[in-house]
């Protein structure tokens, strides 16, 4: 726990013991912001270890989360708001709205009724398959098909704050295939590269979908954008420190294959490559995305920053392993 700064203010974090939140609140950590509300619900979940050597004012629940801030909008100077349900193999859609769309409603009420900053997480979800391509420009807000529950729920609240009036006074990052430390709780949901580690221990393999269109993607080459969490939660807190608004992708703008994934996989273990490619699950196809790129013209132009990431993919993939996974360490 960490006693109250005077004059310091409180940023509150929504989802702060999971994955990219973890990290935000280490980032800001390093920082040297430890005014910190985190909100999270850890339940049974290993969620809690990653909150372990982070300073913080408090740590509750979201259900406590409103009753929290009540009067205390004097004390408050932002919120990174991140807590979302991201499953997106989700099936009950009245959850989803609940969790991802009306409570983030009545969050950034709360902000914009006071002029705090609220930074909120959308999600490259709303793209749905690319055919509409990847650029974060409202004007084509309304046209996005997400292809999941997941990403309608994220969606819809892009859309509210937009009809609203709102998107030039709050936040939206739009992030993409993020990785990296603390994920290690996500289960089905953690990256490709913390899965594959493992398999290639002990099997000295990595199984890739073989192409669902093979005419415009050889097997192993849909690629993404994956982006490393260190360079995620760098340009999520810089928000914190510019006044821009509205919404802003956060990936590299460049696109890795799964093939080069997993090679820098093998670079990372010491092992060599040993590619195999297996069949889509029928429950994939028509789902799955053979191709993401981030469109970060609107981010280097706002900000100034030509070159949005530190970390390029065979580094990410080098840190990740080798700092944190393999020494069974968090950030």
């Amino acid at each position: 726990m960490h006693s109250k700064h005077a004059n310091e203010k409180i940023i509150v974090v929504t989802g702060a013991a999971g994955f990219i939140g973890s990290c935000a609140v280490k980032y800001l950590n390093d920082k040297g912001h430890y005014n910190l509300l985190l909100v999270d619900d850890i339940k049974k979940t290993e969620k809690w270890k990653n909150l372990l050597n982070k300073k913080c004012l408090d740590l509750i629940s979201r259900h406590e989360l409103f009753q929290w801030i009540e009067g205390r909008e004097k004390d408050i100077e932002a919120f990174i708001h991140l807590g979302a349900c991201s499953d997106t193999m989700e099936m009950d859609g009245n959850y989803l709205m609940e969790n991802n769309f009306r409570y983030t409603v009545r969050l950034a009420e709360y902000a914009l009724k006071h002029r705090l900053r609220f930074i909120y997480a959308s999600s490259a979800a709303t793209y749905g398959n690319g055919s509409l391509g990847f650029c974060d420009r409202h004007d084509a807000l309304e046209e996005l098909k997400p292809l999941n529950l997941y990403g309608f729920s994220k969606y819809y609240f892009d859309l509210w704050a937009k009809q609203q009036g709102v998107l030039d006074k709050i936040v939206g990052l739009k992030y993409f295939n993020v990785f990296g430390p603390n994920e290690n709780h996500k289960g089905r949901m953690a990256s490709m590269v913390y899965k594959m580690v493992p398999i290639v221990q002990q099997e000295g393999v990595i199984r890739l979908f073989k192409s669902s269109d093979p005419a415009n993607f050889a097997d192993g080459d849909q690629c993404r954008d994956f982006i490393y969490v260190k360079d995620a939660v760098r340009m999520t807190c810089e928000f914190l420190e510019n006044d821009l608004s509205g919404i802003f992708n956060i990936g590299t703008g460049e696109t890795t294959t799964w093939n080069t994934l997993a090679k820098a996989v093998f670079k990372a273990l010491d092992k060599p490559t040993k590619i195999e490619y297996t069949p889509m699950p029928d429950g994939l196809i028509g789902q799955y995305q053979n191709y993401t790129q981030a469109k970060m013209d609107k981010y280097k132009e706002k900000t100034g920053v030509a070159t949005p990431c530190l970390f390029n993919i065979e580094d990410a993939v080098i840190d990740y392993v080798r700092t944190y996974l393999l020494k069974d360490e968090r950030w």
